[in-house]
């Protein structure tokens, strides 16, 4: 059985980042379909209002947030630019580029958020780990690409993966960030404060789309993405994604985007796209394999306060 409070330390960091990346490959799984539909920044604007009234509503009905959760403002709008970013860079590249290659650049998160980890939070990526995160590759491209050997050797760079590679540039500096930047603040509070900030970018940098989206033309399938994205992808995943970050170093919470090839895997079963060909069942297992070093031996670790901020 679980220890109680087991769930505060590393298991439940884990156990949040295995959430996460199930949530996040609905994502793909829905966004690619009306990427070329949407402005990107419009429809991102629309989904954090959405998803910060949400996250409000539930700091109001706990009883408001804490005191001083606010103070350093420009803490939130880093954080929150740079979520808004790497989701904005999602679905502008994936007008031009093609979903597999979409999916093998946001492969290199985990090891851009071991170095980012490294510099911002002087995290050390152990052997051990780093065979984790290479094994991990290696069965999240051999997924992606189905298999597919003549598919990965073939793969070139293109606008929309340049695009999106930036994104993916912000999503791995978000991760260390979080941790580096919070000050003792309660998760759901901190959390708020991001989704606020995130949001009021993305009214401004999405101002124009906002002002031409053809609300009532959208078909029914634009609307559910939103909905999705906004509660479950963003509201959700923000709170596990935050909650990680507290209680496992970068490159482990990172380490999970590994996973989202296969979900995406299940979440195109469950659309009526049919099974995947059995090769692909090896490289889920490496991701499998990937994920057992890094749960192994797990070293005890309590949540830390920012540098310079322990004890507040």
């Amino acid at each position: 059985m679980t220890r109680p409070g087991a769930l505060s330390g590393p298991l439940g960091g884990h156990l949040a980042m295995l959430a996460f990346s199930g949530l996040v490959a609905g994502s793909f799984a829905l966004g690619g379909r009306i990427a070329n539909e949407v402005d990107p920044a419009a429809f991102n604007a629309m989904r954090f209002t959405l998803s910060t009234g949400v996250v409000a509503g539930i700091v109001l009905v706990r009883g408001g947030v804490a005191k001083g959760t606010f103070r350093a403002p420009w803490r939130y709008l880093v954080l929150g630019g740079l979520y808004a970013a790497y989701f904005v860079a999602m679905f502008e590249g994936l007008k031009t580029a093609p979903p597999v290659s979409s999916a093998a650049v946001f492969t290199l998160t985990p090891v851009m958020s071991a170095v980012f980890g490294w510099f911002m939070l002087r995290q050390v990526t152990t052997p051990r780990i780093a065979l984790a995160l290479a094994i991990g590759a290696a069965g999240a491209l051999w997924v992606i690409f189905r298999a597919d050997i003549d598919a990965l050797i073939a793969f070139e760079i293109g606008r929309g993966e340049a695009i999106f590679f930036l994104g993916c540039i912000a999503h791995a500096a978000y991760t260390p960030a979080v941790r580096l930047l919070n000050r003792g603040e309660p998760i759901l509070g901190f959390t708020l404060g991001t989704l606020t900030a995130a949001t009021l970018i993305l009214m401004v940098w999405g101002a124009p789309g906002l002002v031409s989206f053809d609300f009532a033309g959208a078909r029914p399938l634009v609307w559910v993405t939103m909905f999705y994205t906004a509660f479950m992808a963003t509201s959700v995943t923000v709170l596990l994604l935050q909650f990680a970050a507290m209680r496992l170093p970068s490159s482990k919470v990172m380490a999970y985007t590994y996973l989202v090839p296969s979900w995406v895997a299940l979440w195109m079963i469950a659309l009526g796209d049919g099974v995947p060909p059995v090769l692909i069942l090896a490289g889920v297992a490496l991701t499998v394999v990937a994920l057992v070093l890094l749960l192994k031996d797990e070293p005890a670790h309590r949540p830390a306060a920012a540098p310079g901020h322990a004890g507040r």
